[in-house]
């Protein structure tokens, strides 16, 4: 399942990508008929850059979940659209999450996590999710994975691999500019 909210949002009431952030704040109600809740982050053996993140706690934001490992190529290319959207947004309420789930042994090394966050700039969030628990619960099988959460606490989007970055960045403005 790709990209399950805006585009398909977006077609149904005849709006671009861009036109659906201008309508976003009256249109959006009716693409979360059938959004899915958000599992909570679970099994997370290290918090880095940030004390344990409860998803519960974090209701009235908008949550970007972005797993991700740093042996991974594709990764490395998502993560400047990452950074810059928990830049850019971060005071209107967005919460990046990056949950950082080892492909191979040699990524379970909290020493090389933490490595990795230095080496790329990471400011936000990560969750070391060596047992796969939380990968598990989204039920998630991709490196890079994007998965937005609504203020309400339920994924209302998401999207696999590089690519669609205008597209996700018009949804985190549609879901910041949603009613509380």
């Amino acid at each position: 399942m790709r990209n399950t909210f805006v585009k398909p949002f977006a077609a149904a009431v005849g709006l671009s990508i861009a036109a659906l952030v201008v309508a976003a704040p009256a249109a959006l109600g009716a693409a979360l008929a059938k959004p899915l809740p958000a599992p909570p982050f679970s099994g997370i053996e290290q918090w880095h850059n940030s004390p344990p993140l409860v998803l519960a706690q974090l209701r009235g934001k908008v949550v970007l979940v972005d797993f991700w490992t740093h042996s991974c190529i594709n990764c490395y290319h998502t993560l400047p659209f990452v950074k810059a959207w928990h830049d850019k947004y971060q005071a209107q309420g967005l919460v990046v999450v990056g949950v950082h789930t080892p492909e191979y042994p040699e990524e379970r090394d909290s020493a090389g996590v933490a490595a990795a966050i230095r080496k790329f700039g990471i400011r936000f969030a990560v969750a070391q999710d060596n047992g796969y628990a939380t990968w598990n619960a989204y039920h998630n099988r991709y490196w890079p994975a994007f998965y937005l959460i609504d203020k309400q606490g339920r994924i209302v989007y998401q999207h696999f691999g590089e690519g669609r970055y205008e597209e996700t960045e018009a949804a985190i403005r549609a879901l910041l500019a949603q009613a509380g």
